[in-house]
């Protein structure tokens, strides 16, 4: 291995079987003679073939461990297909969300402190898992330690999928630090031209870079505040360090920079620093009016979302924004949990909702 690079291949499966033995382990202290219910020791943890949600928060969870080691200056984490991996790392906002709702913190103390032992042990689950999903959720959103890079190839169904990635991670308040556009078709040489002459692949390879080309301009504005990194396409795959040593000569950095709309500065996980499209939480001010009669808004920066595809509801104390096919919870600020919605508009990149106090929670 490379001089001061480890690469690490996460068995998130034998993760799984010892969080389940541990989970067994606290089971049995509760043990009370009871014939019904769940026996975790009925299932061995050799038995377990997988179980995707779990595995991945707990993956996720065994990056916050290594991170906290402080062993390395930057960890880059290689995750699936953008569909897959914007749903995990969703997963600890989801996890901690909805158990809050189910089983709100009070509700588990009060359980946890009864005569039931069982119920102890259940909460004590909990907890632990809670906290677990909380470590993670702090450190994926955290603009100091990490960020996201997105790789796309320069074509149109790539460009599509970055821009809903994007939009996704504006939502979910991911900072987006590099796009990455791989297998760009490099230009022909007068040379190289002029040794196959007219042949029907010149044409065919200078209407693909032309295609290519067009599609990086799309990049290009997708890309705002962020270093673009532009890698050629290579006569073989690179496998091996010294084939990706050859490949840092034929990448191109563009950074693009628009100081109109965008908070600059970011940095890598667990240190390094460079620039970061961050999505800060909702801004909330009061724009006219007094008493009842006055009006808040919220704003929320979504520079890169479809607007058509912009959709809104309240459900308690939070709103549910969703856009591009992606949704988030955001919980309101108090002063908005006592008002009622008064419409919405999204403009030049803002989400811009609007509140009145409502008549029977506002104080006279």
């Amino acid at each position: 291995m490379a001089e001061r690079l480890d690469v690490l291949e996460m068995n998130t499966l034998a993760l799984l079987e010892a969080s389940y033995r541990s989970i067994s382990a606290m089971a049995s202290l509760a043990g009370t003679g009871h014939e019904h219910g769940v026996r975790f020791g009925g299932i061995d943890p050799e038995e377990i073939v997988g179980a995707p949600g779990a595995q991945d928060l707990l993956g996720l969870h065994r990056l916050v461990e290594l991170v906290d080691e402080r062993t390395w200056d930057t960890i880059f984490v290689d995750l699936p297909a953008t569909a897959d991996a914007l749903r995990t790392l969703a997963l600890p906002d989801l996890l901690c969300g909805y158990l809050e709702r189910l089983w709100p913190q009070h509700d588990r103390v009060v359980a946890g402190t009864g005569t039931d032992p069982r119920l102890t042990v259940l909460v004590a689950v909990m907890e632990r898992v809670l906290a677990d999903a909380d470590a993670v959720r702090e450190l994926l959103f955290d603009h100091r330690r990490t960020t996201a890079t997105i790789v796309l190839t320069p074509d149109s169904v790539g460009v599509a999928e970055a821009r809903r990635t994007m939009s996704a991670a504006a939502l979910m308040g991911l900072p987006v630090g590099e796009v990455i556009v791989n297998k760009v078709l490099p230009e022909l040489n007068s040379s190289s031209i002029g040794l196959v002459g007219v042949h029907p692949a010149v044409f065919w390879f200078e209407s693909w870079r032309e295609a290519q080309q067009a599609c990086l301009a799309d990049v290009e504005q997708l890309a705002q505040d962020c270093s673009l990194l532009i890698v050629e396409q290579s006569a073989e795959e690179p496998v091996g360090l010294a084939s990706l040593g050859a490949l840092e000569t034929r990448v191109g950095v563009v950074t693009i920079s628009n100081q109109a709309g965008s908070n600059q500065a970011g940095s890598n996980q667990a240190g390094g620093t460079g620039a970061a499209r961050q999505f800060e939480k909702p801004v909330v001010a009061h724009e006219s009016g007094s008493g009842l009669e006055s009006v808040y808004t919220m704003t929320m920066r979504l520079p890169v979302v479809d607007p058509s595809t912009v959709s809104l509801g309240r459900v308690e104390d939070d709103v549910i924004i969703g856009a591009d096919g992606t949704r988030k919870r955001v919980r309101l600020a108090s002063v908005l949990r006592r008002c009622v919605v008064l419409g919405a508009e999204f403009e030049s990149g803002n989400l811009v909702v609007r509140f009145r106090p409502d008549p029977a929670l506002w104080p006279a």
